[in-house]
């Protein structure tokens, strides 16, 4: 699965991972080298820090 996302006229398709628990993810990490644009997410709510096989942060 991928999700498509376009910015102006550059159109971008980023893989979408599984989560552990809660919902599927998108790799956004191509979007600024194809966009030239970051993402803003104010407090830091809606993104993850890491990807990691051995552990999982329970977050509350």
């Amino acid at each position: 699965m991928s999700a498509h996302i376009t910015v102006a006229n550059t159109s971008v398709d980023m893989p979408v991972k599984e989560g552990t628990i809660g919902p599927s993810v998108i790799d956004i990490g191509k979007l600024y080298g194809q966009t030239g644009m970051f993402t803003y997410d104010p407090g830091f709510t809606s993104t993850a820090s890491c990807e990691s096989k051995i552990t999982y942060i329970d977050g509350d």
